[in-house]
């Protein structure tokens, strides 16, 4: 079933898990910032966003697995909505699987942006931003584009 998703789909989803692991390695290496309205600061989040769930320890990673292959099994069972959305699902799925593969291979998901101008936010990742725009594609194209268009 693999074999059936277009080449677009596996250079969108490498594209974004490459840039991802790579922002991640610069501050496994060491690279900081600190500035007036956000730092660029590694952390280890070992929750889902804002450290939810951080209480299930190991069996975090396991739970997020069987939700991502649930997710992309599903996707693909639903075919004109997988195709619709194509590449805002290779987004997702890649910043997942790159979250993922943080827990598998660190102690956490690595995280490193932290806003702290007027508020204090969560800290965050390239990976985590992507799944945002991902789910903000299909809800603009859901919303704005005439059913059956794909992208």
């Amino acid at each position: 079933m693999l074999k059936v998703l277009p080449l677009k789909f596996w250079l969108v989803f490498a594209l974004v898990f490459i840039l991802d692991q790579a922002s991640k390695y610069l501050f496994l290496q060491g690279l900081e910032y600190k500035g007036e309205f956000f730092d660029l600061v590694l952390t280890y989040n070992t929750g889902v966003a804002f450290s939810m769930f951080a209480f299930l320890g190991e069996y975090l990673k396991y739970i997020q697995l069987v939700f991502i292959l649930a997710l992309f099994g599903y996707l693909l069972y639903q075919k004109d909505f997988f195709k619709t959305h194509l590449i805002a699902f290779a987004i997702m799925l890649s910043a997942g699987c790159s979250n993922l593969l943080d827990r598998f291979v660190h102690i956490g998901v690595v995280d490193f942006v932290f806003w702290h101008k007027w508020f204090e936010f969560a800290v965050f990742n390239l990976a985590d931003v992507m799944i945002n725009i991902s789910v903000a594609l299909i809800l603009i194209k859901e919303i704005f584009n005439k059913k059956g268009e794909k992208c």
